[in-house]
């Protein structure tokens, strides 16, 4: 195994124990619903949008216009725009690997890209591509593991995506500690309780993601100072 290879697994360790669980999560309610292996695969493999795609599941049994399911599709992953806008010039100079490196841009994926930090003799752009292909098929596995496990084995599944829920907090904690600045955290933190209790659970994302952009492109120069501190 060579150096980018060992360094993007290790990096992509804290994702593997969260997506397995959340993959077979996944895989567990998909085959509950009527819907096999293969078809948990697909979805996975084709849309690949975390909390999105426990959403779709409701929308698969209900019946929901196509329509519906793609502007739903669109709020609930609104705040993927700012993601790729963050690293557009990045995935651009790499080549053929651009559409999907924008394909696998989840929010745990932004968040191991975000704090990686170059190092010598390791190629960057191929290890951001390694931790996004291994992100992925940890949750390709997790996905496979949970719908074969389900056609075996009756599962009582309530409450099991609340996993998805117990990954993102465990990715805030490790990034809280990890950062001298904390206030993009503080920030985010703030705008979504505000903009949750003026909006509402179904409408807080995007005016939370708006909000948070702005305050922190005014503080950009106060924050990269913290930062840039030894």
């Amino acid at each position: 195994m060579n150096k980018e290879w060992k360094f993007a697994f290790e990096k992509t360790i804290p994702v593997l124990a969260g997506y397995l669980s959340i993959g077979i999560a996944f895989g567990l309610l998909m085959q509950n619903m009527g819907y096999n292996v293969f078809w948990a695969l697909l979805i996975s493999l084709i849309l690949y949008a975390g909390s999105m795609q426990f959403v779709l599941l409701q929308f698969l049994t209900g019946g929901t216009s196509l329509i519906t399911v793609a502007i739903m599709t669109l709020l609930v992953n609104s705040r993927h725009l700012f993601y790729g806008l963050s690293f557009i010039d990045t995935f651009r100079s790499m080549g053929k690997k651009y559409l999907y490196m924008v394909h696998s841009l989840t929010d745990e994926t932004y968040s191991l890209l975000c704090s990686y930090e170059p190092q010598e003799g390791l190629d960057t752009k191929k290890v951001m591509f390694l931790m996004s292909i291994f992100d992925h098929c940890y949750w390709l596995i997790g996905t496979a593991l949970g719908s074969l496990a389900g056609s075996l084995i009756t599962f009582d599944t309530t409450g099991i995506d609340f996993a998805m829920t117990a990954l993102f907090t465990v990715i805030f904690i490790e990034q809280w500690k990890g950062a001298k600045s904390h206030i993009p955290a503080l920030t985010g933190i703030i705008a979504g309780i505000g903009c949750l209790l003026v909006f509402g659970p179904d409408n807080f994302i995007l005016p939370t993601l708006l909000i948070s952009v702005a305050v922190l492109m005014a503080l950009k120069s106060r924050i990269l100072a913290k930062e840039q501190e030894e």
